[in-house]
């Protein structure tokens, strides 16, 4: 990174949820392999892992595949967005309102903010441990001190959050990559680890239900950091960069995680990873630490787009502007603090049941998302429309996504299995949980059909995805 480039990094990003001209384009590919690859590595990475072996009682073998498949087959839904941000040229929850309606959308776009919310309260509890067990602090003062370093990212910005998953790219990978020398090579692991645990479909289909969730997750997230890319990145290019650094970046820390998990089953996530690596174990969880906060950063900053969204669509001569992002990301992670400490003693119980009830909702979803963008529309979007209250040619609601995405929240619930919820389908075939892909399976061609039948095609030739300014209906020109 030369001086022009650190420089520009720390300047408060001006634009929020408005369009990106063609002018303001910058980055490659490459940038979206190190912003998911980077933003991974992290300790809830690596508790996910520990879930595997830990909570789930699979041996390491199975955890290993598991986790694989899981990262493999979700990280395609996942990657699959990233083309939609340098062709439509605005964050990926606004973008809900081409599916949705203006004001359909916002069912979507409330349950996002949610998510972003838990994500970051889960990786406050973890940082804080971190930085709580390396300085001595106070744990609640540690989980303070994380969550207002991850606000000043979101407050500066896109550029800041790039260019801070780039250094960790580097940092953190090396790190991980030492922590895995120094584990099974310099101080070794018990006898039992890769013995340990015992085979079952309910524990390898929920590690494979929470890798491939891991990933899908990520899918309300991704146009919003390709939204600045230049409209000729290309969908491949775009597709791959994506998915080779999600994968890649979630895959080895879980691997790790699992390692920590079959080897000391009952010590918390931190505790357990410091043990083994004992002789480095400072540096390795103040790098994953500091992982923790440039990923929460993101979290911030995506909320606070996806809750701007919202008021926009109420208040449509609002157009919000930096200050308006420091105030609302201020306001979530207010939020996220409550329900850090809150729930930080029973973090992997709370963290699993929040994962497993998430990937019921966004599911749908995605579902209704993707086959809009490639099989109906085929990328060419009212980009106007998608600032107008009335919702422009895609109207207020759009029944048919409405329908779908509820139909598509009812028919995963007999395949649900959870500490919460069990579904009788799931009970039969002995606690199995395939409901995230019975949705996926479901909706997506019931949307064609549907979409298909009521005549919703690509937006007019004269209408569609520009790179000319747009400016909300009623704002200021």
């Amino acid at each position: 990174m030369n001086d022009v480039e650190r420089t520009e990094s720390l300047e408060v990003e001006v634009r929020t949820i408005d369009h990106i001209p063609e002018d303001e384009r910058h980055g490659r590919a490459r940038n979206l392999f190190t912003i998911w690859f980077g933003s991974n590595i992290m300790l809830l990475t690596v508790a996910t892992g520990v879930i595997a072996t830990a909570v789930y009682g699979l041996p390491f073998w199975g955890a290993l595949l598991a986790l694989a498949l899981g990262n493999v087959v979700g990280g395609v839904v996942m990657a699959m967005h990233a083309a939609q941000g340098p062709q439509m040229g605005v964050p990926q929850m606004l973008q809900t309102r081409a599916q949705f309606g203006s004001f359909g959308s916002l069912l979507v776009v409330v349950l996002v903010i949610v998510m972003y919310v838990g994500f970051f309260a889960s990786n406050l509890v973890l940082g804080g441990q971190a930085v709580s067990r390396l300085l001595g602090l106070d744990e609640r003062l540690a989980i303070t001190l994380i969550g207002l370093v991850s606000v000043a990212g979101a407050v500066v910005g896109y550029r800041l959050i790039h260019a801070l998953t780039g250094l960790m790219s580097v940092v953190a990978g090396l790190t991980l990559a030492l922590a895995f020398v120094w584990m099974l090579f310099v101080n070794g692991v018990p006898e039992a680890t890769f013995g340990a645990g015992g085979f079952s479909w309910l524990g390898f289909m929920g590690t494979l239900s929470l890798a491939a969730l891991w990933q899908i997750a990520y899918a309300p997230y991704v146009s919003d950091y390709t939204r600045y890319m230049p409209r000729d990145t290309g969908v491949r290019p775009a597709f791959w960069a994506t998915y080779a650094g999600a994968v890649l970046g979630s895959l080895l820390p879980m691997v790790l995680g699992a390692v920590v998990g079959a080897a000391m089953p009952d010590a918390e996530t931190v505790s357990g990873l410091a043990e083994l690596v004992n002789g480095i174990g400072a540096a390795v969880i103040a790098v994953f630490g500091i992982g923790i906060a440039c990923t929460n950063a993101m979290n911030l900053y995506c909320g606070a787009l996806s809750a701007m969204t919202v008021g926009q669509t109420i208040f449509p001569r609002w157009m919000p502007q930096a200050g308006s992002r420091a105030i609302v990301a201020s306001v979530l992670f207010a939020g996220a603090l409550l329900m850090a400490l809150a729930g930080k003693d029973d973090f992997l119980v709370n963290f699993t049941n929040f994962m497993l009830l998430l990937l019921c909702v966004l599911v749908p979803w995605t579902a209704i998302n993707l086959v809009d963008y490639y099989a109906i529309k085929r990328g060419r979007y009212d980009i106007k429309s998608l600032f107008r209250r009335d919702g422009g040619i895609y109207g207020t609601f759009n029944r048919v996504a409405v329908v779908c995405y509820f139909l598509g929240i009812a028919v995963q619930v007999p395949f649900l299995s959870t500490p919460i919820y069990t579904g009788p389908i799931a009970t039969a075939i002995g606690g199995v949980d395939l409901s995230w892909i019975v949705g996926l399976v479901v909706i997506s061609p019931l949307y064609y059909v549907l979409m298909r039948a009521v005549g919703r095609g690509p937006a007019p030739d004269s209408t569609a995805t520009t790179s000319s300014p747009v400016v909300t209906e009623g704002a200021p020109r």
